[in-house]
């Protein structure tokens, strides 16, 4: 059994807990959270110790490895002192939302040397999955477009959006920008974004993009368009279309049945699942399970802090063709 600490009780961190909870060769043996009452709730329902200072985690001999599900701006802390106490690290995505922080880490990583996981759980989604192993067996011959539209039922509470300005681009966009590098194989080598506010000023008082559109154009000559929105009222969106020199490739959208009732009113299906906890689910325990495989045989973990780098380059410099209305062109 390999020992955890779950650093962050909010937002992801229960899903994370549950995982690690249920996993046959995991345990989670501790939470830390600043605020006690939600650390110690979370603890208590999977039997793990809890504390509000990470060090006296850390101190425990028989933990192997620590996941960081607190705010991206908290990251770099807990990483070095993960590493420095010799701890296999899960990061939730982005590393930080500043790339001279990134290097930082990579110099700590490289220094320890310990296993560390970005965590874009979607290339684990075993729909996506299916999407990138057909196009890696040339099912469509070169693929030449790619297209994500990744939309949001609902925009984050305000002091969420407060928290991360151009939010859409960190959190939401990045893990497509992740999927754009792992599908077509290839790097962006220029950026093209344009945003707006489409949602009131009740809906989003602090007029931060809601909606953004990306193309990116890749170092072999094939364009990645990215589509997001906060007010995707119908369910969580997300889809992806391949398409390439000889077919196309199309992982849909996911729903809790595939029933289709047809009847004298039209045909009705099942909504789209609400958001990304219901959609991706499977995707989390998979994550959790290369992770843990990996821990077991040596092996480096299937996603780096140099892929977390790079989403976040792309992240940055599509904030920066937002803001100018210029394409920005992106080191290979």
């Amino acid at each position: 059994m390999i020992d955890f600490c779950l650093v962050g009780a909010g937002f992801i961190g229960p899903v994370h807990a549950e995982n690690l909870a249920a996993h046959p060769k995991a345990r989670l043996s501790w939470v830390v959270d600043l605020d006690a009452k939600a650390g110690s709730a979370l603890a208590s329902k999977y039997g793990a110790r809890s504390a509000t200072n990470l060090a006296e985690a850390l101190a425990d001999p028989a933990l192997r490895a620590v996941v960081v599900c607190t705010p991206p701006r908290t990251h770099v802390t807990i990483i070095e002192a993960a590493a420095n106490a010799g701890k296999a690290i899960f990061c939730e995505k982005p590393v930080d939302l500043d790339l001279a922080r990134v290097d930082r880490c990579n110099d700590i990583l490289a220094r320890t040397g310990v296993p560390f996981y970005v965590a874009f759980n979607r290339r684990f989604d075993p729909s996506h999955r299916a999407l990138h192993d057909a196009i890696r067996e040339g099912e469509i011959g070169r693929p030449e477009m790619l297209i994500l539209s990744s939309r949001d039922p609902e925009i984050s509470p305000p002091d969420a959006v407060a928290a991360t300005p151009y939010g859409i681009f960190y959190d939401t966009m990045i893990h497509d920008f992740d999927m754009a590098r792992w599908l077509m194989d290839d790097e962006p080598v220029e950026i093209v974004a344009r945003t707006a506010c489409m949602l009131d000023e009740n809906e989003n008082p602090h007029r931060d993009p809601d909606t953004a559109m990306v193309v990116l154009r890749m170092t072999g000559g094939g364009l990645v368009h990215v589509n997001s929105s906060f007010r995707a009222v119908y369910g969580y969106d997300q889809r992806i279309e391949v398409f390439g020199a000889t077919g196309m490739l199309i992982s849909d959208n996911h729903r809790a049945t595939t029933v289709e009732r047809f009847g004298k009113d039209g045909v009705r299906r099942d909504p789209l699942l609400h958001f990304f906890i219901e959609r991706y689910a499977r995707s989390y325990r998979l994550e959790l399970d290369a992770f843990v495989e990996a821990l077991e045989s040596g092996a480096p973990p299937a996603i780096g802090l140099d892929d977390g780098r790079r989403a976040l380059m792309i992240a940055e410099a599509g904030v920066q063709s937002a803001k100018t209305g210029a394409p920005v062109a992106l080191p290979v």
